[in-house]
């Protein structure tokens, strides 16, 4: 053997040893055979799958050995016919799934000499490729089965796939539907806002209220969830798309119910509160804009004038400036009548939803729209079945009187009119009880002229009386229904000397005992003649203590301490003040410091300690005269 004929052959022996280690390396089993399908080479793995040594598997038919069958496998028979480049089967072997390809080899002529076979096990990308097929499938059917919509979005934000609730929701086709981008239906965003927000898909994952357009340009409000993930090596977004629209009108119309609540329970208090006409008009106005909501509230009495005009009483807004809604009317024989005239005339609310476009042109229409007003209702203010007037709330959208809310809305106003009357009753009664007031104190100041008419010495006695008692009575910190009370107790507390002689009552000189006694019966007399009058105070009783002592040694009954009434005790100390003050036909007077020695003097035993303590403040420290 040549020297050239030896290297060529270690060059191949060579070549085959690198060409069998790389055979090796191969995982999968790889095995050449001939045209009688007997093994020829083998690698590692073959004989790994084999179970034999590989001197046993050379020369041997593979179907013997691995993979065992009764015969070749066809791909391995049609490898052999002319012009094939390679043949490849399936095949299942003990529970494993393989690819078998052959691959002919041929010699320069193209007659075939062996054929190069692979067995690649595919079983896990078998159950890989049908895991994903029936999660394909279960997601197909998760989605098509879902009440929301559902989309999968790629990285140009495109809609790849979508149930038909999605399509159904946006009024497309399913194949239009794969023609859209997600700004093509957002109706919030724009393409450059979704951009931004959304630049990388598979991190995203977030909950957001938006609205979608529809494919007819309509709106509506849907809650979308979105998921990011990776798809192969594409970042995408699983979307479920709600539509909220229903959820939304139920909390606008809660939200609305709930203001005309806090509207209403604000107006009662209010009510409750409210002494004054136009005082309730104008808070009832402050509280439908400040704690209702609205934007403006405007309140007023209709006049049956010759114009039938409707008078502004009250108004509230947002802001500043509020319109000017004068002049308005509540003439049937008008053609334009506004909605509080409409309110007035009808005794029923009166909704304008959109006052843009409502069919009645009212006068006051363009200057409200100046101010951004959209809405709003009129409510009559009803006294039986006539509406006085009317209170109207505006709002700065359209549409939002719900049958809910004006059923709330009807229910204050019917509060504030029953408020209004209300007012209007006490304060006809206040006139009245005014009236009655005076007459009263008339008739009472007459009949103690009466007294004085028959003893002119003591002229003006029982008027000083009945004042200096208002007045301690007051330094007392008594109600004013009780000093009144008192007041009128001082006017007539001599009423019963009508009884006594006039000769006796005019006596220039002091009286003797028979003429005292007379004298000491006139609380008597007075108390008979007032006991059948109805004061609403004890007028008769205070009249009959006022000579009574808080020891008991007064007349005519002997009362001591709490037997005597509050107000007979303050007439005891301001009889004695103005007595003792004044002059009489027997002596001059003896002047305030005598009278309020005397009346500290018996502190505690003749007089009450109060009524002396506040007497001694109203004379000594606040300076009080008595009048003439």
């Amino acid at each position: 053997m040549s020297e050239s004929t030896e290297h060529l052959l270690k060059q191949v022996e060579l070549a085959h040893q690198e060409w069998m280690a790389a055979l090796d390396a191969v995982e999968d089993p790889i095995f050449l055979h001939d045209k009688e399908f007997r093994i020829l080479r083998a690698n590692r793995a073959y004989q790994r799958c084999a179970g034999i040594p590989f001197k046993q598997i050379i020369g041997r038919p593979y179907f013997d050995i691995f993979p065992k069958s009764d015969g070749p496998l066809p791909g391995c028979t049609r490898a052999q016919e002319i012009d094939k480049d390679s043949e490849e089967d399936e095949i299942v072997l003990e529970g494993r799934t393989y690819r078998s390809r052959a691959f002919p080899v041929c010699d320069e002529s193209g007659e075939y000499l062996y054929s190069v076979h692979n067995l690649e096990d595919v079983t896990e990308r078998k159950q890989m490729e049908q895991a994903l097929r029936d999660e394909v499938l279960r997601r197909r059917q998760l989605m098509e089965s879902s009440r929301d919509g559902m989309a999968v979005i790629n990285k140009q934000h495109q809609i790849i796939e979508a149930n038909a609730r999605f399509a159904e929701m946006l009024g497309y086709t399913a194949e239009e539907m794969l023609d859209l981008h997600t700004w093509d239906f957002e109706a919030m965003m724009t393409e450059a806002d979704i951009r931004t927000n959304f630049q990388d898909l598979s991190i995203i994952s977030t909950t957001i209220e938006t609205r979608h357009r529809r494919k007819d340009g309509s709106e509506y409000d849907v809650e979308i969830s979105i998921s990011g993930a990776i798809l192969g090596e594409e970042p995408m977004a699983f979307t479920v798309c709600r539509d909220i629209s229903e959820r939304k009108q139920q909390e606008l119309a809660m939200q609305r119910a709930n203001r005309a609540l806090r509207t209403i329970s604000a107006g009662n208090e209010v009510l409750i509160h409210a002494v004054r006409e136009d005082q309730l008009l104008q808070e009832m106005c402050d509280v439908a804009v400040h704690v209702g909501g609205y934007r403006m509230a405007w309140l007023g009495y209709a006049r049956d004038d010759g114009d039938k005009s409707i008078e502004q009483m009250a108004q509230a807004c947002m802001g500043e400036n509020c319109p000017v809604l004068l002049p308005l009317s509540w003439d049937k024989s008008k053609r334009v009548v506004c909605a509080a005239g409409s309110a007035v005339i009808s005794g029923k609310p009166k909704v304008v939803q959109d006052i843009q476009s409502d069919p009645e042109e009212n006068p006051w229409r363009e200057n409200v729209l100046q101010y951004g007003f959209a809405s709003c209702i009129a409510l009559p203010l009803m006294d039986g079945n006539r509406a006085f007037g009317a209170l109207v709330l505006f709002d700065d959208k359209k549409n939002v009187f719900d049958a809910d809310e004006v059923k709330v809305l009807e229910e204050m106003s019917g509060d504030l009119a029953f408020g209004i009357l209300t007012l209007r009753v006490k304060a006809a009664h206040r006139e009245h009880e005014q009236r009655l007031q005076t007459n009263m104190l008339q008739t009472v100041e007459a009949i103690a002229s009466i007294v004085e008419m028959r003893d002119p010495y003591t002229s003006g006695h029982q008027a000083r009386v009945a004042d200096i008692a208002k007045e301690i009575a007051r330094q007392m910190g008594m109600p004013e229904e009780q000093i009144q009370a008192i007041h009128l107790a001082g006017l007539v507390h001599d009423l019963g000397k009508i009884r006594i002689p006039a000769e006796i009552l005019s006596k220039p000189s002091r009286l003797n005992d028979i003429e005292y006694s007379l004298i000491k019966m006139h609380p008597q007399a007075g108390y008979d003649i007032l006991k059948g009058v109805d004061f609403s105070w004890p007028i008769a009783e205070m009249v009959l203590q006022h000579h009574e002592r808080m020891d008991g040694t007064g007349y005519p009954q002997g009362l001591k301490g709490e037997e005597i009434l509050p107000g007979a005790r303050i007439l005891v100390v301001a009889d004695v003040i103005e007595a003792m003050s004044s002059h009489r036909p027997y002596r001059p007077g003896l002047g305030i410091d005598a009278a309020m020695n005397e009346i500290i003097r018996g502190r505690g035993t003749l007089y009450d300690p109060q009524v002396v303590d506040a007497s001694v403040v109203l004379f000594r420290e606040r300076g009080y005269v008595l009048n003439d």
